[in-house]
């Protein structure tokens, strides 16, 4: 992208804020993963990168280690569609179930990055993972007892990962899940 994907604006506040506002309404607190120095001025708890540079799996490492839940869900700050029902079904199918984690399924498959982990089971594995010098999702996926939850009828799946992508979503090019604003306040990039 360029720059911090999770400070670009978007409808009345920053993408980052607007995805925890989802959060916090379906999980009932949300905590920002990654640069304290960037991050700190928006309100919300952060959790600095435990191991910066590290990717994905150590965003993970570091929300699983601040939270005292059994419970975390975590999501990526690029998926504008994301709604609090979405993700308010993910957590009561975790709620219920006996894996180590529940990820959000689309006709692409399961979304790590939107998922919730069961703190005690995975955090032990991320370590070890990473200690390893081992960083790709698929492989710890690959040591744990998943389970996939498809959301019934909502197209959540869009990622903003490059400056094109933010142009389309912000001309309306890509459909919107509804509650998603048409027309995001701010600007584009």
């Amino acid at each position: 992208m360029g720059r911090n994907k999770a400070l670009l604006p978007y409808s009345d506040t920053v993408l980052v804020l607007f995805i925890a506002r989802a959060v916090r309404a379906a999980a009932g607190s949300a905590t920002l993963v990654g640069p304290a120095e960037q991050l700190a001025g928006l309100g919300l708890p952060v959790a600095p990168d435990l191991r910066p540079g590290e990717g994905p799996l150590a965003g993970i490492e570091a929300a699983l280690a601040s939270s005292a839940a059994d419970w975390a869900l975590i999501v990526a700050c690029d998926m504008p569609r994301l709604s609090a029902p979405l993700l308010a079904g993910l957590v009561a199918a975790a709620r219920s179930s006996k894996a180590d984690a529940v990820l959000a399924a689309s006709g692409h498959g399961p979304e790590p990055m939107c998922a919730v982990w069961r703190r005690r089971t995975v955090l032990p594995e991320v370590r070890l993972a990473l200690d390893q010098g081992r960083r790709k999702l698929h492989d710890l996926l690959a040591r744990l007892r998943i389970e996939t939850w498809r959301p019934p009828g909502e197209d959540w799946t869009e990622n903003l990962n490059t400056p094109e992508d933010w142009r389309r979503h912000l001309a309306g090019l890509v459909p919107r899940a509804t509650g998603v604003p048409k027309e995001p306040a701010g600007g584009g990039t």
